[in-house]
């Protein structure tokens, strides 16, 4: 029993490693990366793998089922949240010019958003002479 939980150990370890590694590469790319979309991409893919890493990670080392039950927890909330807030964050920032368009390759919330705004300003008024 006592090689399984140096196994368990070791892989823990190289889990803790990695799963530092990337979220340490997230924050360099959020602040390194020059606009929004690439640092919300920085924040959210590397930050979530090297989270789900860790806590992997720190549910081999608590050698504890119910340790590892809560930890999942943590994971299936973490994958749900995060595109979420990654795509929220991209809408907001592409609907206050935060987004240089140019840089696009295909760009279908420019002619959804001006959809919206013709139906939110409603029918066109009639005019006095007609």
């Amino acid at each position: 029993m006592d090689g399984w939980i140096a196994v368990a150990d070791v892989a823990s370890a190289v889990l803790l490693l990695t799963g530092g590694f990337l979220a340490l590469a997230a924050g360099v790319g959020v602040m390194r990366f020059p606009d929004l979309l690439a640092r919300m991409h920085a924040a959210t893919k590397p930050q979530v793998l090297g989270l789900v890493l860790v806590l992997a990670g720190l549910a081999l080392r608590l050698h504890s089922w119910g340790a590892a039950a809560t930890l999942l927890l943590v994971v299936v909330f973490q994958l749900l949240s995060s595109p979420v807030a990654a795509h929220m964050v991209g809408r907001a920032g592409f609907r206050t010019g935060k987004v240089d368009t140019a840089d696009l390759v295909v760009d279908e919330l420019t002619r959804d958003q001006a959809r919206a705004d013709e139906e939110a300003a409603g029918p066109p008024e009639p005019r006095s002479g007609d």
